[in-house]
């Protein structure tokens, strides 16, 4: 059996990871932040820069062919072990947290058949039951894993393909029952003074445009699996501009459908009460099972992908070396067990907390900003200095706009997030610095350097003040 991953399981690994939950919500995730103009202008900066950040991948995958890690070994090859390490570290805990979101999200749509008035069977997705049942579907998927990767991709191409039917009937409903004078209704949101300025608007759109895209790396970070590297740039670009243009369409139709304060109103899964007000109470059930059988195949994509980086880590000897055991179906043994671990013991917390989906979303979201930079900063490096461009100064030229683009983008999506989720990503990547210790301990390497002392010394303060307002209430967990 051929063990290598061709362009439609590369594709359907990419869709099945960035279309999840997340674009179910989006509606009224975005509706609650922005009017209609504010909308339109932020999915233009999100489109702009997404399609550079896929255009660096495709050209780093296809420049830089010996750097199987993707995302992390960018960074660590532009800029160090310690800023490779954290790359690798930040993009873990995001794929973890984004695996805890969706097993949440599963129960949480559920909740929809089951629970009533008198009764909260599974409600948020976060009480005890949804919790039990949510760690019994994790460790299901850690058991398909198992079995391989390719198995597991043959999966994906399955529920990726599942849930696009029900996504496709809301885009055409929508379409059908768009009404052009709900769309130009109060267009900059100045008739709602709770939505702020239309820069503020833009702003706080920013982290749900950016959610709904995390996983634009997933070929990327499986490149080392792909039968032919030029597949791993053709997947991440395709993949982007369908989710693209399926995202503009759920999310500027819905505005046509419905005016902004009511959409902002709306309970989620939101495309569930669009549909239903458009055709009928079973337009709220197909888009519950759409949902379900999408989080079912980004829970499998995600667990895929939070495999995957540690065991290249390990492999590149950013983590300790046992990351990179694993079984005769080659699977990545170690680094699964201690993902599905984690996402176990993060559900746990949340039961707690009584954290909610978007709660995570926001986290996860922020953790992964920092990959995200130094993958659009290494591409910029390597055309600045020319590097695998001989007798290319065009294409040089071309590349150097899209990584310079890439990289704002990444900086202005640090500044949209605010101190607050920063603060909170600094207390996640705190712990990692034992695994990098213990790493390069492992590997006979020597100590940190005084620049990595000191970005040490940075992360650890960060983190301290990030427990002090968790525990005085100012940065809310919940």
């Amino acid at each position: 059996m051929d063990k290598k991953l061709g362009l439609g399981a590369l594709i359907s690994l990419v869709i099945g990871s960035m279309v999840g939950a997340g674009v179910f919500s989006l509606p009224q995730n975005i509706a609650a932040h922005a009017s209609v103009g504010a909308v339109a202008l932020g999915w233009a900066i999100t489109g702009i820069g997404m399609i550079a950040l896929a255009l660096v991948y495709q050209t780093l995958s296809l420049r830089r062919p010996d750097l199987d890690g993707g995302i992390f070994s960018y960074a660590k090859a532009g800029f160090g072990d310690f800023i490779g390490f954290n790359a690798a570290w930040g993009y873990w805990l995001c794929q973890l947290l984004a695996n805890v979101s969706y097993a949440i999200v599963v129960f949480s749509a559920l909740s929809y058949f089951f629970d009533t008035p008198d009764q909260v069977i599974f409600g948020d997705g976060n009480t005890p039951l949804a919790i039990a049942l949510a760690s019994v579907l994790i460790w299901s998927v850690h058991a398909l894993v198992l079995r391989g990767v390719q198995v597991a991709a043959l999966v994906n191409i399955v529920t990726t393909i599942a849930k696009m039917v029900p996504l496709i009937v809301l885009c055409v409903a929508m379409l059908l029952a768009f009404n052009m004078q709900t769309f130009t209704l109060d267009v900059w949101g100045q008739g709602n003074s709770d939505l702020g300025s239309v820069m503020e608007q833009v702003k706080s759109t920013m982290k749900v445009t950016l959610w709904v895209f995390i996983g634009i790396e997933g070929a990327v970070v499986v490149s080392a699996r792909a039968r032919h590297r030029k597949d791993v740039g053709r997947a991440t670009v395709l993949a982007l501009l369908g989710a693209l243009a399926l995202y503009v369409m759920v999310t500027l139709f819905a505005l046509g459908v419905m005016s902004q304060p009511q959409l902002a109103a709306l309970k989620n899964p939101s495309t569930a009460m669009i549909l239903e007000a458009v055709i009928g109470p079973w337009g709220a059930w197909l888009i519950n099972i759409g949902l379900m059988i999408s989080v079912l195949g980004a829970l499998l994509s995600w667990t895929v992908l939070a495999s995957e980086v540690p065991y290249m880590a390990g492999k590149s000897g950013l983590f300790p070396h046992w990351f990179a055991n694993e079984n005769a179906r080659g699977s990545p043994t170690v680094s699964l067990w201690c993902s599905t671990a984690l996402v176990q013991l993060f559900l746990i917390i949340i039961y707690y907390q009584s954290s909610t989906y978007l709660a995570l979303v926001n986290i996860a979201t922020s953790a992964a900003l920092v990959p995200y930079v130094f993958s659009g900063a290494y591409g910029l490096k390597l055309a600045l200095q020319g590097q695998t461009y001989q007798g290319q100064p065009h294409q040089r030229k071309r590349d150097l706009l899209l990584a310079l683009v890439a990289t704002l983008y990444g900086g202005w999506l640090i500044y949209a997030a605010g101190i607050e989720y920063l603060l909170l990503v600094a207390l996640l990547y705190s712990p990692g610095i034992l695994i990098y210790w213990k790493a390069r301990q492992h590997h006979g390497l020597r100590r940190l350097n005084r620049a990595e002392q000191l970005m040490t010394a940075l992360l650890l303060g960060c983190a301290l003040l990030a427990c002090y307002k968790v525990m005085d209430g100012s940065i809310p967990l919940s």
